[in-house]
């Protein structure tokens, strides 16, 4: 069993519990794991979900500096793999 650790959280509980499901059934789906496809899945899922744009760094060394959208980060920890999940405000391109 995965120990999950919230190490950093500024989202709603059941997000949190959404991002934990999906995490795990991308673990658990995978032969070989791939940090590329654990972001990809991770981002794909909120982005459909609570709307674009998410963003997911997945990995065990990395260092971040990131603004996001109040209620919508999260960092946590399974077992020795880390995952931040945040997401950013999308700017419109249309012309005023």
């Amino acid at each position: 069993m995965l120990t999950v650790r919230i190490l950093a959280a500024d989202m709603p509980g059941f997000m949190q519990a959404h991002a934990f499901r999906c995490a795990r059934t991308t673990l658990d789906s995978l032969e070989k794991f791939s940090s590329k496809h654990m972001a990809f899945n991770l981002k794909k899922e909120f982005d459909k979900g609570y709307g674009p744009a998410w963003h997911c760094i997945v990995g065990s060394s990395f260092g971040s500096f990131v603004t996001h959208s109040t209620g919508c980060f999260l960092y946590f920890s399974m077992d020795k793999l880390y995952i931040l999940l945040f997401k950013t405000k999308v700017r419109s391109t249309s012309p005023h």
